[in-house]
């Protein structure tokens, strides 16, 4: 029965993509000059790997295309060509075509063969160019004298084939490879046995012989060389030219000569294409991956929970349970029971919560390339710093805040940080420097965004909003709230816009993308000495640390997160304005009330505010006092969409199932604050929707 191979698709993407990533970064780190081995070996089987995955599930362009790549890569780690800048820079956009290709063949979509045309021109042109005049490691062949080399005619090749114990497990079949090798000409094979164990020892899916080879022919030895390509980092090769005045012992001798260098020189086998280690990066190639990789110890430590509570289940279940004769001894073995069971589901939902869980260098892996091409386009030095790589958070966090952190990373390029003469003029070094830095504080992740620029003129900020109508002239306003106005739909200080950015264009994009996460961005800067974009988020979107408040019969769950304090209202602090808005005294500060049933349409027997009491909450910078019947407990909620599976309510971020069985909502706290400034219509207004839920 034949194998469907495309079930090995997915895997196969997965992993080039992270090649392609290794790839990128290898050569971001490459200086020019002699190539550091580790890292060109590092970026040659990453090409290697694409090219033979491609090959394998017949993406031919794609294995094409690639094979340019690896051959430059191949010159540059055997030592024949040194490294350049054009070189790297045409290898980075080899990767990025490489990355289309393979989004494309993954979507099933057309490949753009016109720009992988042009790339691949591009390569070759490179490839022709010459090298530093090395002899390729992989013959093995002492330099000829001239007389022997003109007396000498070629007749073929001798080829010593050894494969790694593992080079089977990855689909490579020796046979196939010598059937192709017999199609170049005549084609003699010995094999050595001398490593094969015994029946009982021996491992099926092993290899244990080893090969010399005889081809008859004046093929070209790249012929011969493609044959093994897919297997180069597999096994020990080495092939040695037979010349007319030659013996095959005397090429036996040379190959026998060359064969430990061969093996010393061997690379770590390649990772088999349908192999899934326990971590990686994520592909930049999209943005929202339908899988995700999970370590494991991650893993075992949920097979240990559920190991847990199979034991408590087993526990619970030799109580008797008949009522009628429950005694108290038993009474007490449920209760100790329970209270395992309770703490057993806790930790099992930690242990699952932590498996959607990622390092945040997922997203941060991406700025190096980021940096160096915008660098390049516009004539400036930065070093990008980054710290807190290994700070987790949840999986469709990290999804999302992807682009907002790109749209600041490259504001900072534009605009923040100086030319290098105007950086020198300023006594500051000519390089700048941008940091990202990451952290867990309390129940969130901070993300700070920092660099040592221009940093951000008031007067010019203040200037802009005055000429649009944001602010009066004579206002006075906060460094705070000065900052605030970047975030305004448009807003922008620069003189000119370029086609990378423009500081402030797009920022309020910026800002309600971090807001619909349930996050909040906070501005620093010192005109001069640089700026700071501070992100807080949550950890995770799929459970809500929240206070149960009860308006009328409703309950309804406030996140813990935006409430600043509760209190008892106290006639004395109510003022009204124009006879509309009710503001409520807390210190120095006034802060609008918001009567929960009047917003969503609940009878209740107390309406007045003696008494009542006031949950302030903070959202987007702006406070608020929701009026309330009763404060319940706190507990974690799992969040459910009420979009999904409703519609989408004004004010409402979400709903749960409480211990009870019955809906509570989650309220969007900034919403909220939106809607006692314009509130609902009618044909909007969420009157008893919870019961409608329920």
């Amino acid at each position: 029965m034949a194998i469907d191979i495309t079930q090995f698709h997915e895997t196969f993407f997965e992993e080039s993509f992270e090649g392609l990533d290794i790839m990128e970064s290898g050569l971001l780190n490459l200086d020019t000059g002699a190539a550091d081995n580790d890292t060109v070996n590092s970026i040659f089987r990453a090409a290697h790997s694409i090219k033979g995955g491609s090959a394998t599930f017949g993406f031919t362009e794609v294995a094409e295309f690639t094979h340019g790549m690896e051959t430059l890569l191949d010159e540059m780690r055997d030592g024949s060509r040194d490294v350049t800048q054009t070189s790297v820079d045409a290898l980075l956009q080899s990767v990025d075509c490489l990355r289309e290709m393979l989004a494309a063949s993954r979507d099933k979509t057309p490949i753009d063969t016109e720009r992988a045309a042009v790339l691949k021109g591009e390569l070759e042109a490179i490839l022709a160019s010459g090298t530093n005049g090395s002899t390729s490691e992989s013959t093995h062949q002492e330099p000829a004298t001239p007389s022997s080399e003109s007396s000498a005619s070629h007749e073929g090749w001798m080829i010593k084939f050894k494969p790694h114990h593992d080079m089977l497990r990855t689909g490579n079949d020796p046979v196939r490879m010598f059937r192709e090798l017999g199609e170049l000409g005549e084609l003699s094979v010995v094999v050595d046995i001398s490593q094969l164990p015994v029946l009982d020892d021996l491992d099926p899916e092993e290899s244990y012989l080893s090969w010399e080879l005889t081809l008859k022919s004046n093929v070209e030895i790249e012929k011969v060389k493609e044959i093994f390509e897919w297997v180069e980092d597999e096994c020990d090769f080495v092939i040695s030219e037979i010349k007319g005045e030659a013996t095959e012992d005397s090429a036996k001798e040379n190959i026998t000569a060359s064969i430990a260098e061969g093996e010393a020189a061997s690379s770590t086998p390649t990772k088999p294409v349908n192999a899934k280690p326990a971590t990686g990066a994520k592909t930049s190639a999209s943005t929202d991956s339908a899988s995700i990789r999970v370590s494991i110890d991650k893993v075992d430590a949920l097979i240990n929970m559920v190991g847990e509570l199979v034991i408590t289940q087993s526990m619970i279940g030799q109580l008797d349970c008949d009522f009628d004769d429950f005694d108290n001894s038993r009474m007490e073995k449920l209760r100790d029971g329970l209270t395992l069971l309770e703490r057993n589901t806790r930790e099992l939902q930690e242990s699952v919560m932590r498996i959607r869980m990622l390092p945040i260098s997922f997203a941060f892996n991406r700025f190096p390339r980021m940096v160096h091409d915008l660098c390049q386009k516009l004539d400036k030095k930065i070093e990008l710093k980054t710290t807190g790589e290994q700070t987790e958070l949840d999986k469709t966090v990290m999804e999302k805040i992807g682009d907002p952190l790109v749209h600041l990373v490259r504001n900072s390029i534009d605009h923040g940080i100086e030319m290098p003469e105007e950086r020198l003029a300023a006594n500051k070094p000519e390089s700048g420097t941008i940091e990202l830095n990451a952290f867990h504080k309390g129940g969130n992740i901070i993300i700070e965004i920092k660099d040592d620029g221009a940093g951000f003129n008031k007067d010019r900020i203040k200037e802009k909003a005055i000429e649009r109508g944001l602010i009066a002239s004579d206002e006075h306003l906060s460094d705070d709230k000065i900052y605030d106005l970047i975030f305004q739909p448009g807003f922008s200080t620069a003189e000119q816009l370029s086609d990378i950015s423009g500081r402030g264009v797009g920022m309020d994009v910026v800002k309600r993308n971090i807001r619909e996460l349930g996050g909040s961005i906070d501005v620093t800067s010192e005109e001069g000495n640089g700026t700071t974009f501070t992100i807080r988020l949550p950890l995770t979107l799929a459970i809500l640390d929240g206070q149960l408040v009860c308006v009328g019969d409703e309950i309804y769950i406030t996140p813990l997160v935006s409430i600043v304090e509760s209190l008892q209202i106290k006639e004395e602090f109510v003022n009204n304005i124009a006879g509309q808005t009710e503001l409520y005294k807390v210190r120095e500060d006034y802060i609008p009330i918001v009567r929960m049933h009047d917003m969503f349409g609940i009878d209740v027997e107390r309406k007045g505010l003696e008494g009542g009491l006031l949950v302030v909450v903070e959202g987007d910078g702006k406070k608020a006092g929701l009026l309330v019947d009763e404060l319940l407990g706190q507990q974690q909620v799992v969040i459910k969409s009420l979009e999904t599976n409703y519609k989408r309510v004004d004010g409402v971020s979400g709903a749960t199932i409480l211990g009870d069985g019955t809906v509570a909502l989650i309220l969007d706290v900034d919403g909220l604050i939106d809607l006692s400034r314009n509130p609902p219509t009618a044909g909007n207004k969420p009157d008893n929707l919870a019961r409608e839920v329920a």
